[in-house]
């Protein structure tokens, strides 16, 4: 302070000897000018005199000769005498002027130590010597003590005295402006040592660098600085700071757009890097949320808040930001955007650490809150979201029902499917197939943190879940049917896939809508064995389309002619159910006399075994009166006088040599018996003689030989 007061006072003392030195001077310039001025005026009287006679010859001899008028070289000449006696005239009245002019300037200039400094203009003071002949401390550039050298010190616009050019050399440099738009950096030429652990200098009280002595007595920092100058106008000491603008900046191997307001485009994130402050936390790939910086645009409060070097968890949105380049670095990434029928789920590399809330019963993974560092419990719902790409990363999972291709011939928009192909498959008689399947999935918002905390991503849920199960599920049930089994009841096939994958995907939070079968392709010899087998029953329905056409038409043709004998056929039934009515009729009939014959017969037989038992009755008291032989004899006496039996016949035919004429004779006898008989009676019908039976008696008891008895029993009757 001390110091600072002693320069004071000298500064003080020197301006008002200044002051004095000016004002004399300025009353010299006076009368120097006022004589000048006499001078001019006298010369001026003597050119207008000399002038006005000149008129007044031409006018006068004008006037007197009108006849003879002047010519244009008598004019001439008179001009030009006018001219050089007016030159010499102003000639010989500016030297003393010129004299008195160079002797006003350089008197208080070399005297007086005047300076003058413009409007736009800083005055840059070097001292050329010192009277104590102290010098700059050593490492210092800029003097604060009035030592030699370049001074802290600049000289505003306007008049200072006490320069004398012999000690002090000023030189004037035009004040620094910025754009609108742009900024300036500074380069420290003096100051302090930067710490180890930083690269910019930090930011003093310097009223914006305008001050260079505060700056160094308030521990300015030499080298690049965090602070940086806005648009506007600025004295700046050129002497310690170098000002880096857009002008300039290919001369400090910059590029004029660093030295620009940054824009951060719409919709889009700037993803911020700094290049000072202390290191980031091991474990940790970015540096934390530092609040009360301004958006990086107050470098020395993110520094004095503990701000890390490296990349930053906060992101700069949409807008203009002051920022050093030589602190943040900038990169612009598009909005995180969600589309509509998908949700973002977010894993988090950085933040607070990790504290479950998934709760006990989800034992595949955790989930945090946002903030934390995890899979965030909370999905990002369609929209545009500012998030920082390089510490987070979003897994994009569809709420929509999507369709999964197990085929070469299609593959969704989606692409999950990209990697899937259709199963080839094993019959259980041996044929290898292939099949294709088409498998629709869904995954509601509050399940997709779980799924991707299980599986890591959409992408894992298809290949490590999905395809296994399906895959697998389908070559078991292939084993187990023959490939027409298979190609027969693939609706049964499908309802059962469709259930099992649906309690298979249940277990990984995710719900299976439905499996269906598409294409399914034997082999070459066995689909020609099918198509044959086709082509038959197409060839047995078109025989039975035809043989029922047939049948139609026969019936056509029936109806045709039934229609055509209409009458006759009326005629014919009606004669039918007479005949009908009369068969009956004799049904009847004959049914009736049929009963009385059989009552007849019923009581005839009743007579015969009536009339049979009396003479068995009878047969047996006789059997009892007489013997069982005298009986029948009797009986048989009995028949042959009731019936009148000849017991001697009435020829007898009998040889003795047993020849055959005895027969013949007694043929011919009874032939003219016959004969004889017929003309005695007169009768035309007369009973012919029939040959006699002869009837064996019954045998003897005591043993005698039969005798013969000749019976005219009738053979056949008329």
């Amino acid at each position: 302070m001390r110091t600072l007061q002693s320069i004071s006072r000298k500064r003080k003392s020197s301006k008002i000897l200044s002051f004095v030195a000016s004002v004399a001077a300025s009353l010299a310039v006076a009368g120097s000018v006022s004589v000048a001025g006499a001078q001019v005026n006298q010369v001026n009287k003597s050119v207008n005199q000399v002038e006005y006679n000149n008129v007044g010859n031409v006018t006068k001899s004008v006037t007197t000769n009108v006849t003879a008028p002047a010519t244009e070289n008598q004019v001439l000449t008179v001009k030009t005498l006018k001219t050089s006696q007016l030159q010499m005239s102003l000639g010989w009245g500016l030297i003393p002027i010129a004299v008195v002019g160079g002797l006003v300037i350089f008197v208080p200039l070399f005297f007086g130590g005047l300076v003058v400094i413009g409007e736009r203009e800083v005055g840059i003071v070097v001292k050329k010597f010192a009277v104590s002949g102290k010098g700059l401390p050593p490492g210092r550039l800029i003097a604060l003590n009035g030592e030699a050298g370049l001074q802290a010190d600049t000289l505003a616009p306007g008049w200072h005295w006490g320069y004398f050019p012999w000690q002090f050399s000023v030189k004037k440099e035009a004040v620094v402006m910025v754009p609108q738009g742009e900024i300036a950096l500074i380069v420290a030429a003096d100051g302090s040592q930067v710490p180890p652990e930083r690269i910019l200098g930090k930011i003093v009280d310097s009223d914006n660098f305008q001050d260079a002595r505060k700056f160094l007595l308030n521990g300015g920092e030499k080298g690049r600085q965090i602070g940086f100058l806005t648009a506007g106008t600025y004295r700046i000491n050129t002497a310690l700071f170098k000002v880096i603008t857009a002008s300039n900046a290919n001369q400090h191997e910059m590029r004029a757009e660093q030295l620009r307001i940054y824009q951060i485009e719409p919709e889009k994130v700037g993803i911020v890097t700094t290049l000072d402050g202390s290191p980031i936390r091991t474990g940790e790939i970015a540096g934390h949320t530092i609040p009360g910086h301004d958006n990086f645009q107050n470098g020395q409060r993110f520094l004095d808040g503990g701000g890390q070097r490296g990349l930053q968890e906060q992101v700069l949105l949409s807008g203009s930001w002051n920022l050093n380049p030589w602190l943040v670095n900038v990169e612009q990434v598009p909005m995180t955007e969600i589309p509509i029928g998908y949700v973002g789920v977010v894993i988090s590399f950085v933040g607070k650490e990790q504290e479950d809330v998934s709760g006990a019963s989800f034992t595949h993974g955790q989930l945090v809150n946002q903030g934390h560092k995890g899979v965030w419990v909370e999905p990002l719902y369609p929209g545009k979201h500012p998030l920082n790409t390089k510490v987070m990363k979003v897994e994009l999972v569809p709420t929509t029902n999507i369709v999964l291709n197990f085929t070469d011939r299609i593959m969704g928009q989606h692409g999950y499917d990209s990697k899937l192909t259709a199963l080839k498959l094993l019959s259980f008689d041996g044929f290898t197939f292939d099949l294709e399947i088409f498998q629709i999935i869904h995954i509601g918002a509050s399940d997709a943190p779980k799924v991707i905390s299980r599986l890591g991503s959409m992408q894992n849920v298809i290949d490590q879940v999905l395809r296994p199960i399906v895959g697998n599920y389908f070559r078991n049930s292939a084993q187990e049917y023959t490939i027409l089994d298979f190609l027969i009841a693939r609706s049964e096939r499908q309802v059962e896939a469709s259930e099992y994958v649906k309690s298979a995907l249940r277990a990984y939070d995710v719900q299976a809508v439905d499996s269906l079968i598409g294409l399914i392709t034997p082999p070459p010899e066995l689909m020609h064995t099918l198509t044959d087998r086709k082509i038959a029953e197409e060839q047995r329905k078109t025989y039975e389309v035809q043989q029922m056409a047939q049948t139609q038409r026969q019936m056509l043709v029936r109806e045709t002619s039934l229609a055509d004998i209409q009458d006759s056929l009326v005629t014919s039934e009606e004669g039918v159910k007479i005949a009908q009515l009369k068969a009956n009729a004799r049904i009847q009939e004959a049914t009736g006399e049929a009963e009385s014959i059989k009552l007849k017969a019923i009581a005839e037989a009743e007579g015969i075994r009536a009339t049979g038992n009396a003479k068995a009755e009878t047969y047996r008291a006789g059997v009892e009166a007489l013997g069982e032989n005298g009986y029948t004899a009797m009986q048989m006496m009995q028949i042959v006088g009731e019936s009148n039996v000849r017991l001697i016949p009435d020829i007898l035919v009998g040889s003795n040599s047993g020849g055959a004429n005895g027969l013949v004779d007694g043929l011919l006898s009874m032939i003219l018996w016959n004969q004889t008989s017929t003309k005695q009676n007169g009768s035309t019908s007369t009973q012919p003689i029939y040959p006699r039976v002869p009837v064996m008696a019954p045998k003897n008891v005591n043993g005698n030989a039969h005798i013969p008895l000749n019976l005219d029993i009738p053979t056949d009757s008329q």
